[in-house]
Order: C-alpha cells, then structure tokens, then sequence
C-alpha cells in the first residue's frame, strides 16, 4: 500500500528541501517522490540533505505540470495553509493519514506540497479531491517543507500500524472505482465548454462558476460510470445547443 502513495512537491525553489523530503519519505516507509518543474534539481543540496535515502532521490519522477504528476490517482489531497475564498472539503493530518491508507488499498493516492514561499494556487488546490492544514502555532505558522511533509508521512505511518491492530476501519465497498485525477480534469474542461456553448458561462467574466461546481464534484466523488455518464449527457447537450443554432440561422435566411 505504500506504494501506491505519491508525495508531490510543486516548484520547490531549495534543493536542500527536496533532499529533506526524501528522507522524511523515507523515515515513514513510503519511496514515491514527484517533482513539479523544481528550481534546481539535481542539486548537490539535494543529496546532502538526503543523508540515506538516495534511493528515493535516484527514483524521483521529475514532470513538468501538476496534472502529469497526479496522473492515475483517484485521490488527492492537497495542503493549504490559509483559508480561501471557497472553502473546500477539508482534512487534519490525522484524518489524511487514515484517508490516504485506507484508499491506498485499491489506487494511486497523493498528497501535494507547495511553494516553500506561497503554497499551492487556487487552481492547483482546485484540482484536489480534499485540502489538508497543519494546525501549526498561530503566532509562529511557518512550516518548512521537509517538516511539512514530515508531519503528514507520520501521520500516514501511524495510521498503517493502526490498520495492522484492526483499529482502521475498511472503506465501504463500491460497485466502480473512483474516477482517476486526468479524466475529472477532461470532464471540467467538457463541463466548462459545454456551459459556454449554451451560453451560461462566460470566460470572460467567469466569476467562481468553475471552482465551486469543482467543489461539489470534489464532496461527491465521482466514480468512473458516473463520470462516463455525464460526459454522455454533455456531449448530449452540446448537439442539441449545435442543432438549435443551425436552425435559427437557417430561420434567419428565410
């Protein structure tokens, strides 16, 4: 089960906190390490603070976006450390760590970090099925890194000896599997153009109609059949929006 978790570390600007990463990958039991579009990397820095776990190094998948790194996982968490404009579905530490063991059972999960100075956008967090904050001092909330990543590869730990006692309870069973991270980012795209091709959305002025119905998909969690279906249902709409539009125009050359 722990490999099938991935840690992604998004525009890491300092080698040395990648190095610290892996080692606190390591220390937890897991080895999936994602680099997204790092700074600097190989670096030197990097292997230094990696101390004994260069094997998590030497096989770190070094992609350019965030969608390449989440791809074929049917869960991702992603971690925030402030509050945004649109709450999202939102974990503890303690409550990831049991989520992502227990989903790691059947697919690919991950759990993202970001910019040592910013964290993760608004639209990268919009692409995670849950949001995780460390409640970290609030006089002092500044958490590096490798510490962050510490804090929740502990938590992920615990919760596989909790699992290994029978303190975790299995996740209900269902008929499909959940749907995979590139095909719910296919979907927004059909789903936003559909809704511009009836003229509900506008792109111009898109206001927050995207993020908050990426939100309610994010509660449902959609599986591959529903997904499948209400991709049916846009295509559906988007013919009869097409149709609609050629028989006005052909009204209006009577």
């Amino acid at each position: 089960m722990f490999e099938n978790i991935r840690i992604v570390l998004v525009n890491t600007s300092h080698p040395g906190n990648i190095g610290g990463a892996a080692r606190a990958i390591k220390n937890m039991g897991l080895s999936r390490l994602y680099l997204v579009s790092p700074k600097e990397y190989p670096a030197d820095r990097a292997v230094w603070r990696a101390a004994n776990a260069l094997d998590v190094l030497d096989n770190a998948v070094v992609v350019e976006t965030l969608d390449e790194a989440i791809g074929g996982c049917a869960l991702v968490v992603g971690t925030s450390a402030r509050d945004r404009r649109i709450p999202w579905p939102l974990l503890n530490p303690r409550e990831c760590g049991e989520r992502v063991w227990q989903e790691s059972a059947s697919h690919d999960v991950a759990i993202i970090f970001g910019r040592e100075d910013r964290g993760l956008t608004n639209d990268e967090l919009h692409k995670c099925t849950y949001h995780v904050h460390i409640p970290s001092n609030p006089e002092y909330s500044s958490l590096n890194l490798a510490a962050a990543v510490q804090v929740l590869c502990y938590e992920v730990r615990m919760a596989s000896l909790a699992d290994a006692e029978g303190l975790i309870p299995a996740l209900t069973e269902w008929d499909v599997p959940p749907a995979r991270a590139e095909d719910l980012e296919m979907y927004f795209q059909h789903l936003e153009q559909a809704l511009v091709d009836i003229g509900f959305h506008d792109r111009d002025n898109p206001r927050q109609t995207m993020a908050r119905l990426r939100r309610l998909y994010s509660r449902i969690r959609l599986d591959e059949m529903e997904l499948s279906i209400l991709r049916g249902v846009l295509t559906a709409i988007q013919n009869f929006a097409f149709k609609m539009k050629k028989l006005a125009g052909s009204s209006e050359n009577k």
